[in-house]
């Protein structure tokens, strides 16, 4: 039995997922649920995920919610040295999934692409970007001149911090882009699991007025 991820291909936290079970190798099927398709409202869902959120995974008889500790899970049960989970690297990679993403997501993604362009709040968003670049920048010193965020080995903290660049460099938004954020996203979009799960057309999340 393969391994079931539950989530639409737009939403973040589904990519890093997806992308880490890429890198170690995994047979996943992945299935549309939530956003425009609906379906975390279902008592089914629920029984799965009580928050209603994606993702969700089945794997065998093993259930959960929460990305982080998806991750965490995939890479205790199959890891085959493909991705790293050191002790630095795990504490990284909590940092990057609660500091990092949670400043850009809805301050900087939610607030600017996902609200119609007469309802944007662009002096917050500003400030929010220069926040967002702050910890970036934080991030990307700790690298210094390795090729990944802990070290010589790619892992978990660098599936949180690289899948939110993606969104940061393509949107249509002021940026004063930290040192070395150009030569770690080359490092990351080199990597093919990356460029599928990661580098998604997101323009349906576009935020519209309605009429």
């Amino acid at each position: 039995m393969s391994i079931v991820i539950h989530g639409r291909a737009t939403s973040s936290n589904v990519q890093a997922v997806m992308w880490c079970a890429a890198e170690l190798g995994l047979a996943v099927t992945r299935k549309d649920v939530g956003g425009r398709f609906g379906g975390t409202d279902t008592p089914a869902y629920r029984m799965m995920n009580p928050m209603g959120l994606v993702p969700a995974l089945e794997d065998g008889d093993t259930v959960m919610f929460e990305s982080a500790a998806i991750l965490r899970y995939l890479v205790a049960r199959y890891g085959n040295d493909r991705v790293g989970m050191s002790p630095r690297d795990d504490m990284w990679a909590e940092w990057a999934k609660n500091t990092l993403c949670r400043a850009f997501t809805v301050p900087v993604f939610w607030a600017y692409y996902r609200t119609p362009e007469a309802a944007r709040d662009m002096a917050a968003v500003s400030a929010a970007v220069a926040r967002f670049e702050e910890l970036l920048g934080l991030v990307l010193a700790e690298r210094g001149d390795r090729t990944w965020i802990t070290g010589d080995k790619f892992g978990l903290a660098d599936i949180w911090v690289g899948h939110v660049l993606y969104r940061y460099l393509t949107l249509d938004i002021e940026r004063t882009v930290p040192a070395g954020t150009r030569d770690y996203y080359d490092a990351v979009t080199a990597r093919p699991a990356y460029r599928t799960h990661v580098m998604v057309d997101y323009s349906e999340l576009k935020g519209r007025l309605s009429f």
